[in-house]
């Protein structure tokens, strides 16, 4: 069933944020992709741009919508404010990419700009959402459909303030940002934000990305199996350690996770949330040999996530590994091979091989894509 660009991107939008396969801005603690996407391929459809114009959409709202939260601060913002960047910058992000999708004009993308700081939302509450289900729609689906909304609106004929960020009650006024507001345009159309933003190489929670690092060097270099493990010391930041201890939720749940690269030797995205493997018998009896340590030096490190893993192993040896720079990072990136290879696992087993084949040939050549449209057969399941 095809539905309006709005439901398009909320649905959308929810999706790409709640299985832990987006991306992450650490400078605007931000998730940028399940806003821009979304907005940019729901606006792009309604009108039939171009691939290189899809770049160009993306590009944009990962470059409005980030330089917004940054300004604002990071965790002591929230611990303050009990607001959350995640859902605010969203709303740009969204907002940018669509407004670029729809060709919209210098005095347009003013009043956009304004849409979007009045729909800016998002309580630090979302924390206490156990399902996540809430938490996709506050960072991935509310912004697209909002971005998107607001985009529609001006296209059609929409007014509205066209200098939202100064001047009486302005988003800065309101928002109280605890950097400064000229953040929004540093290094505009030099330094572009996408590439600041990290990858994860794991699906899973964000905390857990560099303990699993650690764990498959280790495995790699030192060639042990479950078998052979006696304990795994997991440290990680205090604040890190309190997100991912013993949670319900397998894909965020360290000490489950731990024991699932024990004994697979890795994570898949399928491995990763598979509830089912929390009551298996063979996991939990490796999970009983997992020991997660909150660390404050390492709480002082961040917002860099660092971990260091110890295994001891029944021989009596007892190997270590830190990770500082995590795989996938701006710093650390992945290879065009390991994406594609990220990409393979999430959708060949829904959409098949020869399709994933076609649909990631035509994305790393998506400049000679003439009408979006044309990616539509690519991204759903056959009737």
């Amino acid at each position: 069933m095809r539905c309006g660009p709005i439901e398009a991107a909320l649905a959308n939008g929810i999706l790409a944020h709640s299985d832990e396969t987006d991306d992450t801005h650490p400078p605007s603690q931000s998730h940028p992709g399940c806003a821009a996407i979304p907005a940019a391929l729901a606006a792009g459809e309604k009108f039939g741009i171009s691939g290189t114009h899809v770049l160009r959409s993306v590009a944009l709202g990962y470059d409005i919508g980030t330089r917004v939260t940054a300004t604002l601060g990071k965790l002591q913002y929230m611990f303050e404010s009990h607001r959350s960047t995640h859902g605010i910058a969203g709303n740009f992000v969204a907002a940018a990419a669509a407004g670029c999708a729809a060709s919209l004009t210098t005095q347009q993308m003013r009043w956009l700009l304004s849409y979007a700081a009045q729909q800016a939302s998002g309580l630090a509450s979302w924390q206490r959402d156990i399902d996540h289900i809430e938490k996709a729609f506050d960072f991935g689906g509310m912004a697209a459909r909002n971005g998107v909304t607001a985009a529609l609106l001006v296209q059609a004929g929409g007014t509205g303030v066209d200098d939202i960020l100064s001047g009486t009650d302005s988003f800065f006024q309101g928002f109280v940002p605890k950097n400064n507001p000229r953040m929004v345009v540093e290094e505009l159309g030099t330094r572009f934000e996408v590439m600041r933003t990290d990858i994860k190489k794991w699906t899973v929670g964000a905390p857990i990305q560099a303990p699993l690092d650690a764990l498959d060097t280790l495995i790699k270099r030192e060639r042990f199996d479950a078998s052979q493990v006696k304990q795994v010391v997991v440290r990680v930041a205090t604040d890190e350690a309190a997100i991912v201890n013993n949670r319900e939720i397998s894909d965020i749940n360290l000490q489950h996770l731990i024991a699932v690269m024990l004994l697979d030797k890795t994570v898949s995205f399928k491995a990763a949330h598979d509830v089912a493997r929390m009551k298996d018998p063979a996991v939990l009896g490796e999970r009983k040999k997992v020991q997660l340590v909150p660390d404050a030096e390492l709480e002082k490190l961040m917002p860099q996530r660092t971990a260091i893993v110890e295994v001891t192993l029944l021989d009596g040896r007892t190997v270590r590994e830190r990770v500082g720079t995590v795989r996938g990072t701006a710093a650390n990136p992945m290879t065009k091979d390991e994406v594609i290879g990220k990409a393979r696992d999430l959708i060949a087993p829904v959409l098949g091989a020869p399709t994933f084949q076609r649909l990631s040939d035509t994305i790393f050549a998506i400049e000679n894509v003439k009408n979006v449209n044309e990616l539509r057969p690519l991204l759903q399941r056959a009737g």
